[in-house]
């Protein structure tokens, strides 16, 4: 995992939570896990990974990730047991 992905992890996991990470460094993570990663109707993002689902919005306008949708990608990182 590059620094950028590592850093990527630590915003997400942050508390309280870290306002203003770009979305695509939260996918580029992602797809460093071995996530799958699908696109769903309008900005809708389905993930797989370790066997736990999901699916998130891909932000728009903006480029950063919300803190609500930061919360729900922590839980969904440790339900698939991501480890900070």
């Amino acid at each position: 995992m590059s620094r950028k992905h590592k850093r990527t992890l630590e915003l997400v996991f942050k508390e309280p939570v870290q306002a203003g990470v770009p979305w695509k460094d939260v996918e580029a993570l992602l797809k460093t896990l071995g996530a799958e990663i699908s696109e769903g109707s309008g900005s809708r993002v389905r993930i797989a990974l370790n066997g736990v689902r999901s699916v998130f919005h891909r932000t728009h306008p903006r480029k950063e990730t919300d803190k609500g949708a930061l919360r729900d990608m922590k839980r969904f990182l440790i339900a698939a047991g991501v480890k900070l």
